[in-house]
């Protein structure tokens, strides 16, 4: 996976966030910069303990610059408040910032474009854990075909770390409303309340400020 552009010397993760976000904002890497309205970059504390990347923005999100405002961010809002998470103490981003055509799913050459700012946004955030959401992130970042429907619920050690945590995307919840024992939304529930226990365990276990 590239991790630099063209020039080996700009390398994102060496600038200031504030002009990783500016460099995203006049993108021109590849075929999305065509369809857009906004590019939708990300928002949340820098840094933070947990960061959440999504597959790509939709509708509502080209049209705000804003990550997960749509149906499926206001399902996440809605699972994170299940287990006392305010969306305001998380980062919320996607591999890709442009929204595809259709709402299709990014292809692979947009994400690999597109690496280099979600790759510098992750070295400016040092999350403990990165939860992804879907097939696209997961895959990405574990480098792995395996589906979503295996991978979720588990923690992978990944760089630096950090502990990648794959979930079924909110959208996918959208699709299938059942709340039956094994159903998305019920194993999502577990999932939330595991994530949350872990990340208590890593705060907790975390070096305490020297006192002065």
């Amino acid at each position: 996976m590239r991790s630099l552009f063209e020039d080996p010397q700009d390398d994102l993760k060496k600038l200031p966030f504030e002009e990783v976000q500016a460099r995203a904002e006049r993108c021109t890497r590849c075929r999305l910069k065509d369809s857009r309205t906004r590019v939708v970059f990300g928002e949340g504390p820098v840094p933070c303990d947990l960061m959440f990347i999504g597959e790509a923005p939709g509708e509502v999100e080209d049209q705000t610059g804003r990550p997960f405002v749509g149906p499926a961010g206001q399902k996440l809002t809605e699972i994170l408040a299940s287990v006392g998470i305010q969306r305001e103490d998380v980062y919320i981003t996607n591999t890709v910032k442009c929204r595809p055509p259709g709402n299709r799913l990014p292809q692979k050459d947009e994400m690999d474009a597109c690496w280099p700012y979600l790759e510098a946004q992750i070295h400016h955030i040092k999350p403990k854990i990165i939860v992804t959401l879907g097939n696209a992130p997961t895959q990405l970042l574990l480098r792995t075909s395996e589906g979503i429907t295996k991978l979720r619920g588990q923690f992978f050690p990944w760089r630096d770390g950090i502990e990648v945590f794959p979930m079924f995307h909110p959208s996918y919840l959208l699709r299938n409303p059942s709340k039956a024992p094994g159903s998305p939304k019920y194993l999502t529930w577990q999932d939330i309340r595991k994530l949350k226990a872990r990340l208590d365990e890593l705060r907790a276990s975390a070096p305490k400020p020297s006192e002065p």
